[in-house]
């Protein structure tokens, strides 16, 4: 057993950002649209704006989702091919 700690932070810290229901809902759908703005995810998952995108920022210091700009509007997408393969085994879409 490595009881090097250290080495383990990076992907602990990747599941606590991953610990949210709306921010795996957000991972999900991501997945499946491949690319979306923050007006499409809030008119999903029926929240405000600002809640939308407090979660989106968490998921994006963590590097999971990352940012596109076209024109005024922003895209998300998902970023860290890991977190792809944990959620598709978490809901058995291998």
């Amino acid at each position: 057993m490595d009881n090097n700690f250290k080495s383990y932070t990076e992907t602990a810290e990747i599941l606590k950002a991953l610990a949210h229901p709306v921010r795996l809902c957000i991972v999900r759908g991501l997945m499946k649209k491949e690319y979306c703005n923050v007006t499409y995810m809030q008119e999903c998952l029926h929240l405000p704006q600002s809640t939308v995108s407090q979660h989106l920022q968490k998921l994006r210091s963590m590097g999971i989702v990352e940012t596109e700009r076209n024109g005024l509007e922003v895209n998300y997408t998902l970023a860290n091919d890991k977190v792809k393969k944990l959620i598709a085994i978490f809901f058995g879409e291998e």
